[in-house]
């Protein structure tokens, strides 16, 4: 299949220097290696006969991504790509190109980031076919921690904050923080809600365009996901004391399999499904 992206056509939106940032993507870090994150998904949006990137996901089931919900809450996704390293380059050997079937948006989502539950599923028009460049992330368990733990954002984009995006997947390793010193008046304050992650605040951060992209921690010899791509300082991406702010997977563990195994209706209106409607069809059945 031809690659269809459009490079360097990304939305970016920035808000006020009092609240967060959206559409966030990787700065300092390298490059990953090729193969090395198997789950990463390119969300594209269609512009002309061009699919651009605008955000990042993570494979969690054959027919289901996960991402956050501002990636798909005002952008219409059309298509998601697996197994993609390159963005300019087509490589139809590895690269999986799905459409969109539905998308479904947390109930509890709305457009300040603060409030938190940043979450969307997005179900694939076929599965995927998993081989060496395309694997299911693995979901962490509600009672895993991230003490100690290793972990990388990942994601294509720019390499400080303003400026160029990169065509091959990059990786950034970042140190996670406590959540009573990321709420501390130092840091993010009130911001930061308990159902999310703190991660650099350093060199490394996430920046424009990455947002629903993975938080990969390592757990014994596995990466598992434990966060999504959310916020950065619209002060800069990389601020100092401002770090990087992922949802946290576990504490949607629940939403998540419910939306994924139960799913009884089709979507129509912009292809877009409003899991409220589902928790009382699950109610009323129940």
């Amino acid at each position: 299949m031809l690659n269809v992206l459009c490079f360097l056509a990304f939305a970016t939106l920035v808000l006020g220097q009092t609240v967060p940032a959206k559409q966030n993507r990787i700065v300092g870090g390298g490059l990953a290696s090729p193969n090395t994150w198997k789950w990463q998904a390119s969300l594209r949006v269609q512009s002309g006969t061009c699919y651009n990137h605008v955000c990042g996901g993570v494979l969690i089931r054959k027919q289901w991504v996960l991402t956050t919900a501002q990636c798909v809450d005002h952008l219409v996704v059309s298509m998601v790509v697996l197994g993609d390293y390159d963005l300019i380059t087509s490589e139809n050997s590895r690269e999986q190109y799905y459409a969109v079937s539905a998308i479904y948006i947390h109930p509890n989502w709305n457009r300040n980031l603060a409030d938190g539950n940043d979450i969307a599923l997005i179900r694939l028009s076929s599965d995927v076919i998993l081989n060496s460049y395309v694997q299911l992330g693995t979901l962490p368990t509600s009672s895993q921690t991230l003490s100690g733990s290793v972990c990388y954002t990942t994601g294509w984009g720019v390499t400080q904050t303003g400026g160029l995006y990169s065509a091959i997947l990059k990786e950034a390793s970042l140190a996670v923080l406590d959540y009573g010193t990321c709420s501390s008046s130092t840091h993010w304050g009130s911001v930061v809600k308990p159902n999310m992650i703190c991660a650099g605040g350093g060199t490394n951060a996430a920046c424009t365009g990455d947002s629903g992209g993975p938080l990969n921690c390592q757990v014994g010899n596995t990466y598992v996901v434990h966060g999504l791509v959310s916020f950065v300082s619209a002060a800069g991406c990389n601020t100092i004391n401002k770090p990087t702010v992922f949802t946290r997977v576990s504490n949607y563990l629940p939403w998540i399999q419910s939306v994924s195994t139960y799913e009884l209706f089709n979507c129509k209106h912009n292809n877009t499904c409003s899991a409220t409607i589902m928790a009382i069809i699950l109610l009323l059945l129940w």
